[in-house]
């Protein structure tokens, strides 16, 4: 199971290193987004497969996330290959779909990330706060954070990949890519610490707290990037309201003339 995240990290290392002799934009945001859809696949196999094998809920949980992700970089993958892939129409290269139909499209793909992964923090929240109230978590430490530590190294290095090879003007399909593996390195990071925290109260003796450690790092973690959605949403709701009164206002004028 290590080998097998130790695999992706490798895989992230040798895409990034391919990239820096890209320079056709189209192809590089293709590219990334292949690279972000392989790794939310490694990620929620790794984490599904391993949370069941280790009975751990937790870990399934976040396999289970990945899998969302997974869905999510495919449908920003599938919009970004029919905004941007050049076609040639009597002899020249044009672009597919218009300025204004390719903004439709980049921000309600945008809209729906930020959907799901707002989605997606209401019930960590619930899951983790259902977890307190139930007296909280088993964790199994040693295994945990191998798995802990994986994950976090390979989500971080995820993050910085993409956000690193989107460039200073990313497009909005990329900036909500990176936000969503900003998100779920945060999101892992907390769940390690929880960890760390249920590791430590372990070795001191207070075992009966030490199941509230997890739940608790959950908990902090989708109140602290609840924000991250709200903005995702909020600025992509705007543009579309923006090109609606555009369209608006240019066939009223088309009416007047």
């Amino acid at each position: 199971m290590v080998r097998g995240g130790l695999v992706i990290l490798a895989t992230v290392k040798i895409f990034v290193t391919l990239w820096g002799f890209m320079s056709c934009e189209y192809t590089k945001e293709r590219n990334l987004l292949k690279l972000s859809t392989l790794a939310c696949l490694g990620f929620a196999a790794m984490g599904i497969g391993l949370g069941i094998w280790a009975g751990s809920m937790v870990i399934v949980f976040d396999g289970a996330y990945s899998l969302v992700s997974l869905a999510l970089s495919l449908m920003a993958l599938a919009a970004t290959m029919y905004i941007r892939k050049p076609v040639k129409k009597s002899g020249k290269t044009e672009q597919p779909v218009s300025a204004r139909k390719a903004a439709v499209i980049e921000s309600l793909v945008v809209l729906t990330k930020g959907l799901v992964v707002g989605i997606v923090c209401l019930v960590s929240f619930a899951s983790a706060m259902q977890a307190m109230f139930d007296g909280g978590r088993e964790v199994n430490a040693g295994f945990a954070l191998v798995f802990g530590v994986i994950n976090v190294v390979g989500c971080l290095a995820t993050y910085m990949a993409v956000r690193k090879q989107s460039g200073k003007r990313p497009s909005a399909i990329l900036k909500a890519e990176s936000s969503q593996w900003l998100m779920d390195t945060v999101i892992s990071a907390a769940v390690l610490v929880g960890f760390l925290v249920a590791a430590g109260l372990m070795m001191s003796g207070l075992e009966e707290y030490a199941v509230y450690a997890d739940p608790m790092m959950v908990i902090l973690a989708s109140v602290y990037f609840a924000t991250v959605p709200m903005k995702m949403m909020s600025e992509s709701s705007k543009k579309l309201m923006a090109i609606h009164q555009e369209s608006m206002s240019e066939k009223g004028e088309g009416i007047l003339a």
